[in-house]
């Protein structure tokens, strides 16, 4: 979902897919931004995979690739040239051509010091997410957060439509931190939540620096997201 597509930085219009170590842990990483969300997925290194080099693979592939998982069952054979990638998959087999270019370095817009976490059902955050947004019928509209002690105020407002808020508290939010205001783009929220099966855990820093997204039922995903202008 984080995937760009915009064709003039063609460079993110793909996953990039590499060898990389989580914690001392050698693992299979995959990543994807646009600049406004990054999502980064690891998973044990496979045999053959040590030497590999870091490929772009295009969205399309990216695409039918997902397509193809969704139904398959056994083991993925991936090969690679200089510059096409092969997947196998039983008897079928897809061959797509990499992105020439140079991914950028994803690890700088990472924050490693947020230190205001925020931890919630991933039902209950997209369920109040959900309800408030219906009085927009805009999927760019401002999604406002506000943070308290252990309590979380969802609130959106359309021009047309009015205004809805939702309040979130009662042992079902973690936050011990400052009080935070803290906008987020709808539909990037929306994509995040989607991703995320356990809880959902946020570390912010303040309201205009990105914020770290974690599941605390998949260590190997990591999400930012960057917020608007409150």
């Amino acid at each position: 979902y984080a995937m760009s597509t915009e064709e003039t930085r063609y460079y993110l219009n793909g996953i990039y897919l590499h060898a990389a170590e989580n914690d001392g842990t050698k693992v299979l990483r995959a990543v994807a931004t646009d600049g406004h969300q990054l999502a980064r997925a690891d998973t044990a290194l496979p045999d053959g995979a040590g030497g590999m080099p870091g490929v772009i693979v295009p969205r399309g592939a990216v695409a039918e690739m997902h397509t193809w998982l969704t139904k398959a069952t056994g083991d993925v054979e991936i090969a690679l040239s200089d510059t096409h990638i092969q997947f196998r998959v039983g008897p079928a087999t897809m061959t797509s051509k990499l992105i020439d270019g140079t991914f950028p370095d994803y690890e700088r817009v990472i924050p490693r010091d947020n230190d205001k976490v925020l931890r919630v059902g991933q039902q209950d955050f997209s369920d109040a997410v959900a309800r408030v947004l219906a009085v927009s019928s805009e999927r760019s509209c401002p999604v406002r957060v506000d943070l308290d002690t252990d309590r979380m105020t969802i609130s959106t407002c359309d021009p047309v439509l009015g205004t809805a808020t939702e309040t979130v508290n009662g042992g079902r939010v973690y936050y011990e931190s400052a009080p935070l205001i803290i906008k987020f783009q709808a539909q990037y929220l929306k994509n995040v939540l989607a991703q995320i099966a356990g809880d959902v855990e946020f570390r912010f820093s303040d309201s205009q620096a990105p914020a770290v997204i974690r599941d605390t039922g998949d260590p190997g995903a990591l999400y930012v997201l960057m917020p608007m202008r409150v």
